[in-house]
């Protein structure tokens, strides 16, 4: 079945929705946490219970409204569910706090594997489509993101580490995002000169 367009502002909101709420749920519960059944939860475990679920009802909509998903996003989503899930459940948030670690590292790892070792660019599968580049230019874009996820991955270790909870939760909610269209904006000279024009139909 042919995926249908989506009105891009319900995309938008469909897409940042659970983040804006995530974060939110996280500066309601910082001051007061959650307490069920004598046990409490701290911000970061109360609002990853909020975020699970919107993010899974979002994507729900989503397939409902275009008949199709991203796989990136499918396999985004299922990390969540289970970090989420154990975070949640033995109310640990390292686990959510790992979740980004992990998410960039297999991204970086998978890429990584058919740039280097099948001499292939896993990116142009996903994106060639949207994106019509010669190989070369798939390579370069397929290894500038692979050095971007191992960057990120190494980023958001150090800022939940050694920065803090609140300083972690703005990067996972808003850094994370700055952080990704400042690393497209720098990739626009290469994107520039290896994106190839489409051709044009034989006119009648």
């Amino acid at each position: 079945m042919a995926e249908k367009p989506l009105n891009p502002i319900l995309k938008l909101v469909l897409e940042l929705g659970p983040v804006g709420l995530y974060l939110l749920a996280y500066k309601r519960f910082q001051d007061a946490p959650l307490t069920i059944g004598g046990t409490e939860y701290g911000a970061v475990v109360a609002a990853t219970a909020v975020f699970v679920p919107l993010m899974l009802l979002s994507m729900g909509i989503t397939f409902a409204l275009t008949r199709a998903l991203p796989r990136m996003a499918v396999f985004t989503a299922i990390v969540v569910v289970v970090f989420g899930g154990l975070t949640v459940w033995l109310n640990d948030d390292t686990f959510t706090k790992m979740r980004p670690t992990v998410v960039y590292s297999l991204f970086a790892f998978v890429l990584g594997v058919g740039l280097w070792v099948q001499k292939r660019s896993y990116l142009e599968y996903l994106m060639g489509q949207m994106m019509p580049m010669g190989q070369e230019g798939w390579m370069a874009f397929t290894r500038n993101w692979v050095f971007f996820f191992i960057f990120m991955a190494i980023f958001n270790e150090f800022v939940w580490r050694v920065l803090g909870e609140e300083a972690w939760v703005w990067l996972d909610t808003v850094g994370q995002m700055a952080l990704t269209f400042g690393f497209l904006a720098t990739q626009y000279p290469l994107l520039r000169k290896h994106l190839e024009e489409p051709e044009e139909e034989p006119k009648s």
